[in-house]
């Protein structure tokens, strides 16, 4: 999302500049074209003189600009740039070139509209944001530019960027369309990959850490249940615990039948999560490609009213990464859990030698479970919570920004419990010397260490939560796992 070009396909100047002629050509017939010549929404039925239709958009644009709350972050205003522009590029809005010019114009020059986030309910696309954007363009607004935030207008004339005068339908084009709560959802999504890899990473290293089985990831439990997702993450394990010297040290004579289920099941929870995280994928791709604003001009010019700014889409794919987003969370804090429970891990208690002068792990256990609940009332999902607008013009909505939006708590939070449980089970590693973990695992031992020291006595556990979190951040963990 951040700094890479944007490439419009081959020929898409042509198929904009027809559709745009397509929309002059039924103006001159003097018919009513909603949101051309006439009001918006409830005020569908009013019509517009012609000598101020220029002064519609630019009433739409500045009245729509309704948002509030903190900003959206800039790699994913930058998204939206680019979901827009892809989106009018397509040539059914009835836009000109100059407004996807425009679009790519302020990518080029890393001017980076200053949106609030706050302020969709994802149905008539994302209007107010949608609107901050465009104020930009048309030289009002605020705009970053080099990490300030400036007026629009000035934004424009250091980067020797135009001002955009708005055409016929310009201004609703812009604000019509779902690319906000698309870019929102994205953005999450990259996350939860990530993330999810991180946790079978850190669920693989509890295994260990409690000398726990790897027969649940044996490859014919898994091909009896068919479900490809569980198929892979059990795959991953097993590959991530190849070769442990920990594993071997107790494959005879263990007197444990089974795990608990956050070890023995971690394949079938995971697995879940990856195939929910596909759909959304395949969900969002589809999005980011889809012309999502109204009315549109199709092929043979006729112009048709409908509803493909409602989000519906995007909030059921928003809802499903948090409901994966909650479960990686929700095991990952029973693992924790386990490790902490000497009666379970057989590991001391809390993970620290002399317990009861040095409490170790115990609350780090705590602050992952505050986290856990935090999340499991976020995941309540955002989609069955339509509220009307318009004077109910726009009477069912998809609440899908909202529910994208949440989401990026919800990654927080999750990086936060995964940092616990690396920790936790790096500390498990210490108490099984000089026995090796395989040796991915003792590399992500390794990179623990490298932002948190081996626990021998209390100390302040927030910096190490902070530093270990900051790698789960970066994806540094992530990339030490090779999927099935």
């Amino acid at each position: 999302m951040e700094g890479t070009p944007l490439a419009l396909a081959e020929g898409w100047r042509a198929t904009v500049e027809a559709s745009a002629a397509a929309l002059e050509a039924r103006m001159a017939t003097g018919e009513a074209l909603y949101g051309v010549n006439t009001g918006f929404g409830k005020l569908a039925g009013t019509r517009i003189p012609a000598a101020q239709l220029a002064q519609l958009q630019l009433n739409l644009v500045r009245s729509h600009a309704a948002g509030t709350g903190p900003l959206l972050p800039a790699p994913v205003v930058r998204l939206v740039l680019a979901l827009k522009a892809l989106s009018l590029a397509r040539g059914a809005s009835a836009v000109r070139p100059a407004v996807v010019e425009a679009l790519l114009a302020l990518l080029a020059a890393d001017i980076t509209p200053a949106i609030p986030a706050r302020g969709s309910v994802g149905a008539s696309g994302d209007l107010a944001p949608l609107a901050h954007l465009s104020l930009v363009l048309i030289g009002e607004g605020e705009a970053f530019v080099e990490g300030q935030v400036v007026p629009g207008a000035e934004a424009l004339r250091r980067a020797g960027v135009a001002p955009l005068s708005l055409g016929p339908k310009e201004g609703l084009a812009l604000l019509n369309g779902t690319q906000v709560s698309t870019a929102l959802a994205l953005a999450a999504l990259f996350a939860a990959e990530d993330l999810l890899r991180t946790a079978l990473l850190a669920g693989a290293m509890s295994v260990d850490a409690a000398r726990g089985s790897d027969t649940p990831f044996d490859p014919r439990i898994h091909a009896l249940r068919g479900q490809p997702g569980q198929i892979r993450a059990a795959a991953t394990l097993r590959a991530l615990l190849a070769g442990s010297q920990i594993r071997e040290s107790h494959r005879q004579g263990d007197p444990r039948v089974q795990d608990p289920y956050s070890l023995r099941c971690h394949p079938q929870v995971a697995g879940a999560c990856l195939d929910l995280l596909g759909h959304a994928a395949q969900v969002l791709e589809r999005e980011a490609n889809a012309v999502t604003d109204n009315p549109l001009v199709v092929e043979g010019g006729e112009v048709l009213s409908g509803g493909n700014f409602h989000a519906e889409p995007v909030a059921f794919a928003a809802d499903a990464i948090a409901l994966a987003l909650a479960e990686i969370g929700a095991i990952s804090e029973r693992r924790i859990a386990l490790l902490v429970d000497p009666v379970l891990s057989g590991l001391p208690a809390f993970l620290v030698r002399e317990g009861g002068l040095n409490s170790g792990f115990m609350i780090a256990q705590v602050t992952a479970a505050a986290l856990t609940a935090e999340n499991r009332a976020l995941a309540t999902p955002r989609s069955v919570d339509s509220l009307p607008t318009s004077a109910n013009q726009e009477d069912h909505v998809s609440m899908a920004t909202g529910a994208a939006l949440r989401l990026h708590d919800m990654a927080d939070n999750l990086a936060g419990i995964l940092a616990v449980e690396l920790l936790c089970a790096a500390q498990g590693f210490e108490f099984h010397r000089p026995l090796q973990s395989s040796e991915v695992l003792e590399r992500a031992h390794g990179l623990v260490r490298t932002a948190a020291a081996a626990w021998d006595a209390d100390r302040a556990m927030a910096p190490d939560m902070a530093a270990v979190k900051a790698l789960v951040e970066r994806g540094r963990f992530a990339a030490l796992v090779e999927m099935a």
